[in-house]
């Protein structure tokens, strides 16, 4: 994912990790909650021209996909496939019809509750290609 030419920003107060770009694009912000790293747009592309088996994927109706590319959260009935394995509160990359990146954001549900519910929200998306 990070390759060796990526540029690391650390906090002047804690000299912790917070940004990692890779030629001015911004690919992914640590979360100082819980340490764990919040893609960008940018970097759940790149995570999905880079890995051979992706996780935490959600892939939604071709109807829903305009929506969600400008922001708008991810509803169950609009889920047509998901990642098995993924758990509430995970980050996730929202996928159209064609397997290409929409959003990210973070999952509500799990990837089994995705897939079976048709009513509620799926996945809070945080930021859509569209924005």
């Amino acid at each position: 994912m990070f390759p060796d030419n990526v540029d690391v920003v650390f906090s002047k107060r804690t000299g912790r990790i917070r940004h990692i770009y890779l030629k001015n694009g911004l690919l992914a912000t640590l979360r100082p909650t819980d340490g764990m790293f919040s893609l960008t747009v940018e970097g759940a592309k790149r995570l999905l021209r880079e890995v051979n088996s992706l996780r935490l994927w959600v892939k939604v109706s071709e109807e829903a996909a305009p929506f969600i590319a400008k922001g708008k959260s991810v509803f169950a009935k609009h889920v047509i496939a998901a990642d098995a394995k993924i758990r509430p509160q995970e980050e996730v990359i929202v996928l159209n019809e064609n397997h290409q990146v929409l959003a990210v954001g973070k999952a509500i549900l799990t990837g089994r509750e995705m897939t079976a519910f048709k009513k509620g929200a799926a996945v809070r998306v945080r930021k859509g290609v569209g924005e």
